[in-house]
């Protein structure tokens, strides 16, 4: 369901055409990313889906997960995904011939999927399942936006928490660079300081070959 807004409130009617087109945007871009035979088409539309997603997280107020998906997904993952689609290189008739062969066992996944969603679905409606109810300890302070009551939880109540994601995130990005860079021996390594004392007239050399002859290399 849309949001709710009051009658003869022209922002939002607009709020609610805005939240319909990134909706219908959202959807769209989703099932195209998957029906897309084409690996780069599916990752632009992928990134097409994510800036509407973040179009309704900013209408319903949270624009630091806007931020997020923006930032993260469209800036780092969907990014670097499509580098490596594109430097791979992909048989198009291959990965068409292997749809086609995990088809019913894809067809199969959706089904039951689909019947997990259906059945949530009736039991939330029956009334069988209770979802939690906030208590207000978590409530946005009067006068602060989204990032705010975030960034002030965050760096109170789980400081200690936050502090040790850091440690163990630089200690992983330490472990990749000693890891990738290691002194291979048979490989031969750049003597940077050889390279910069080294004088203009031992860089070049002027030829002047005769006509037909070329050069000596």
């Amino acid at each position: 369901m849309g949001p709710r807004f009051r009658r003869g409130d022209g922002d939002g009617m607009i709020h609610v055409l805005a939240f319909y087109l990134f909706a219908v945007m959202t959807i769209a871009s989703g099932a195209i990313t998957i029906l897309s035979r084409n690996p780069v088409h599916s990752v632009l539309w992928l990134i097409l889906a994510f800036f509407n997603a973040a179009g309704l997280m900013v209408l319903a107020g949270a624009e630091f997960i806007a931020m997020l998906l923006v930032i993260v997904y469209v800036g780092a993952v969907a990014v670097l995904f499509l580098f490596v689609v594109m430097m791979l290189d992909i048989d198009f008739a291959e990965l068409r011939a292997g749809f086609v062969r995990y088809m019913p066992f894809g067809a199969l996944v959706a089904v039951v999927l689909l019947c997990e969603m259906v059945l949530g679905i009736g039991a939330y409606r029956a009334g069988n399942l209770k979802l939690g109810t906030p208590d207000g300890t978590a409530a946005t302070p009067v006068g602060a936006s989204n990032i705010e009551a975030i960034g002030a939880l965050l760096y109170s109540r789980y400081l200690f928490l936050f502090e040790a994601a850091g440690l163990i995130l630089l200690v992983a990005m330490i472990g990749a660079i000693v890891l990738t860079h290691r002194q291979r021996s048979d490989t031969r390594g750049q003597n940077i300081s050889k390279q910069v004392a080294r004088r203009p007239d031992e860089a070049t050399v002027n030829v002047k070959p005769e006509v037909g002859q070329g050069v000596t290399l």
